[in-house]
């Protein structure tokens, strides 16, 4: 029967199908919901990793055992599992293995908006990508298909728009094959030197077998138009604004595996118009691969490299209608992410601006930190860069501490690359004060569990990572546990660990102010006789109070009772409200 799927739940109906037996990822959006629809279903067995890296090795280790494998991660997480990546191509599979990447054009909650088409050219491993949810699910069993034929990792490439739109899918049955016995093969699945320069020359005959099976694969297809004059190639999102905004006015080969191209397909579309042009996001991928083919072609002169492509774009430089759709940058109102009313990480944050000091950044949702008016971060570049780079920090100013440095990071992503940069200040000895925001859940992707929740991804009671022992553990003396509601121990405790002769970590513990279990007080009240207007309260932030008529006003809908709030007050004018 036919239903209306998210391109992330295809992909994990299309595991479900294919008989995939592990999943192992790390959640990043737009990416996370994949591995969270496929913990759904018993018959696999799935987990939230600590990294990207730990999570395709998982993948392969369970792939080389004989059972169907996949991990999902970001594009950024991609980078974190690159060393795997590159080797594995070498080795092959046992058991078919598919790794999704998804990537996030726009930048609706990423660092930076890399291309992931560059890292399957460069793995010279085989890359499909689908344009709706139905070729999510077909796309991702025909990965473990072409995985296990041509002895490959496959790449699924997702995207925002791909992974959360809805379209119609056509359920099937699980057919799971039966398990692949492992035996030993040195020569393969061992990469020293001696048998890695021996694989190499099978990865490059193996990219030429996948780039002659394009040649004919119906998911690489040619659709035609009334007019001939231009000749679009295209694929996954961009395909689709393509189809809306111009429909089959233009001849369009629509491309489901990005890597490796189909060369003889290329050039006899190209013959057959009078002007080739590529539309797609991002970098000019496809159009650098045609034109190194010698195929006038033209793309990245007409749709910029940055961000996402729209019908609009695609409707303007093909002279159509120019009313299609709507515009990306329609007059809406500006709506900034802030953190939430009641978030934990807002009164560590207070004491860091209030102490002036700098603030090594990490990956989460506490990097909005640094957005006004708490402005509280001075760097943040990758997960766990910030323990890193305190090190780094301190070690080029001279001397070991500067009184004047910390560095922040949450549970998650302490566990995910954190922890090893910690190493690094206990073992090359930099007093670096690391403050680990450990709010118990990985909130930016949606309150996943993590090695220090004390549940796995299915809610199951597990092994809990004790945060401080593990500091202890590493080398670091001093860990001290503040409470960030309260902002004069808060203070206390970052001046003392500032002005320490060696490395220290204050953990900031408070559960995110949006979970479930979370019991909140009741919403603060305003005694407008005693509010002078000064605007203290607004120091930090907080969504729930604002300011009308020159007096403090609290949004009872938002606020928590954190009282936060309350302790900037010098009037007393912020009360605590009755509990119902």
């Amino acid at each position: 029967m036919k239903t209306l799927m998210l391109g992330n739940e295809a992909v994990a109906r299309g595991l479900f199908e294919a008989g995939c037996s592990v999943v192992s990822s790390y959640p990043g959006t737009p990416s996370t919901e994949i591995t969270e629809y496929a913990a759904k279903y018993p018959e696999i067995y799935a987990e939230w990793a600590p990294n990207e890296k730990v999570a395709m090795e998982t993948a392969f280790g369970a792939c080389l055992a004989g059972r169907r494998s996949f991990c999902g991660m970001k594009h950024v997480g991609l980078n974190v599992a690159a060393d795997p990546l590159f080797t594995i191509s070498y080795t092959g599979v046992n058991a078919g293995m598919v790794i999704a990447v998804a990537d996030d054009a726009g930048m609706h909650s990423s660092q930076n908006e890399q291309d992931s088409r560059h890292y399957a050219k460069a793995a010279k491993l085989p890359m499909l990508e689908p344009a709706d949810s139905s070729e999510a699910l077909q796309f991702t069993k025909l990965a473990y298909t072409l995985s296990e034929q041509f002895d490959t990792p496959v790449l699924l490439k997702m995207c925002t728009r791909i992974a959360h739109s809805q379209s119609v899918v056509e359920p099937g049955e699980r057919l799971e094959p039966a398990q692949k016995p492992y035996e030993k093969n040195p020569q393969k699945y061992i990469m020293m030197p001696g048998n890695a320069i021996r694989r190499h020359p099978v990865v490059e005959e193996r990219t030429r077998h996948l780039a002659l099976w394009a040649e004919s694969a119906p998911i690489n297809r040619l659709e035609a138009g009334r007019d001939h004059a231009v000749g679009i190639l295209t694929s996954s999102t961009s395909y689709q604004y393509v189809k809306e905004a111009l429909g089959d006015t233009y001849p369009v080969l629509k491309l489901g595996m990005v890597w490796p191209l189909p060369e003889k397909l290329l050039r006899d579309f190209a013959a057959t118009v009078e002007r080739l042009v590529v539309v797609e996001e991002l970098d000019g991928f496809l159009e650098d691969e045609c034109r190194a083919l010698g195929l006038a072609v033209e793309g990245k002169a007409l749709f910029s490299p940055l961000g996402e492509l729209s019908q609009n774009q695609v409707a303007e430089q093909f002279g159509a209608a120019p009313d299609v759709g709507v515009s990306l940058d329609a007059g809406l109102p500006a709506r900034p992410p802030v953190m939430c009313a009641g978030c934990p990480h807002r009164g560590l944050f207070y004491t860091l601006h209030k102490l002036g000091v700098t603030v090594m950044g990490d990956i989460g949702c506490y990097t909005l930190g640094a957005v006004p008016p708490l402005s509280a971060i001075d760097a943040t570049i990758c997960m766990g860069a910030s323990v890193s780079g305190i090190h780094g920090f301190l070690k080029a100013s001279g001397h070991s501490r500067d009184g004047n440095t910390v560095a922040v990071i949450g549970d998650s992503t302490f566990m995910h690359s954190g922890v090893t940069g910690l190493i690094n200040i206990a073992y090359n000895e930099s007093n670096a004060t690391v403050i680990i925001l450990d709010n118990s859940i990985t909130g930016m992707t949606g309150h996943q569990q993590n090695p220090t929740t004390g549940y796995n991804l299915k809610g199951d009671p597990c092994t809990k990572i004790d945060l401080e022992t593990l500091c202890r553990s590493v080398g670091i003396r001093r860990v001290q546990v503040v409470d960030p509601y309260d902002l004069a121990q808060c203070e206390r405790v970052i001046r003392e660990e500032l002005s320490a002769a060696e490395p220290s970590v204050v953990i900031s513990r408070r559960p995110c102010a949006l979970l479930k279990y979370v019991k909140h007080k009741a919403p603060l009240t305003v005694r407008t006789d005693r509010c002078v207007g000064c605007k203290a309260c607004m120091k930090i932030g907080c969504p729930a109070i604002s300011v009308t008529g020159g007096k403090a006003q609290v949004d009872d809908t938002l606020c928590v009772g954190c009282g936060v709030c309350q302790q900037l007050c010098k009037f007393d004018a912020l009360q605590a409200g009755e509990e119902v």
